[in-house]
């Protein structure tokens, strides 16, 4: 029986009892060094949805969706030309998975030297190539800043996405696939007839991954932009993190937790349940 009731209890103690701990400090007037779990009401919700920033950060967060379909139709591409067994595919595999594999503050660096305005790789290949109009000034402009993280984190989750898929692909009987051969059907057809049907379990564990990350990206944007120029790059846990840790503002900080937990609860959880009952 302990062997069951020790994860549990620890389940429950570093989760659960953190959640509600969060929750209490949201409610309350923590602010500096010194605690302070008086009960205050939601007044920190209030200043959080009249806090301009918040609402800049909380947009910012649900641009980063925008990588959910461009991985999904780059990764079933990439996924499609793997299975078809083209020389060098196991190669490919693997180096469409490493960027994932890598660490997001690895990538956020090196795609921050690539988006330097002055000699990064990105506006001195366009230079080069006699582009210039093509060079752009990338995270160090407020109009720009979103969309090169986008990029980036496609980079980033497209090869993910792609092996996904191809499991999920592979997984298909090839006795379906013998047969539908045998009745005429055309590739393009097996395809969009046979196989895609039978992603669905795959592009739900894909779409939760990547939607999670974009809900709680930090450490990637941190290190790329550092949130800015200004408040261009704010998301939800930068946010957070700068209330929190660089301001003290603790009880502040605890609400907009409460309020990405909540978030994730309202789109993490539909999808899951959709994924399932599809099956």
């Amino acid at each position: 029986m302990w062997p069951m009731v020790i994860p549990f209890a620890l389940l429950v103690y570093f989760v659960y009892v953190g959640i509600g701990w969060n929750l209490w400090v949201s409610l309350g007037d923590w602010k500096g060094m010194e605690p302070s779990y008086a009960f205050s009401g939601f007044g920190q919700y209030a200043k959080m949805f009249r806090n301009d920033t918040f609402w800049i950060s909380f947009k910012n967060t649900l641009l980063l969706f925008a990588i959910i379909p461009i991985c999904a139709a780059l990764g079933l591409g990439l996924a499609v030309l793997m299975d078809k067994g083209l020389a060098g595919t196991s190669v490919f595999r693997n180096l469409f998975l490493l960027p994932f594999a890598l660490s997001y503050v690895v990538t956020g660096t090196i795609w921050a030297w690539m988006y330097e305005p002055s000699n990064g790789i990105l506006n001195s290949l366009f230079r080069l190539a006699g582009i210039d109009s093509l060079a752009s000034k990338w995270t160090t402009s407020q109009e720009s800043v979103m969309v090169s993280i986008i990029l980036a984190l496609v980079w980033q989750f497209s090869g993910y996405v792609a092996v996904i898929f191809l499991g999920g692909i592979k997984s298909v009987p090839q006795n379906q696939v013998n047969a539908a051969k045998v009745d005429g059907a055309y590739t393009p057809r097996i395809y969009a007839k046979l196989i895609l049907p039978q992603l669905k379990g795959a592009l739900t564990s894909s779409v939760t991954i990547i939607a999670m990350f974009a809900l709680r990206s930090f450490d990637f944007i941190w290190q790329l932009t550092g949130g800015g120029p200004g408040y261009a790059s704010h998301t939800l846990p930068i946010l957070m993190y700068k209330e929190t840790f660089m301001k003290s503002n603790f009880a502040y900080g605890a609400a907009l937790g409460s309020f990405m937990l909540a978030l994730v609860l309202a789109l993490i959880l539909p999808i899951t349940y959709r994924g399932k009952v599809r099956r």
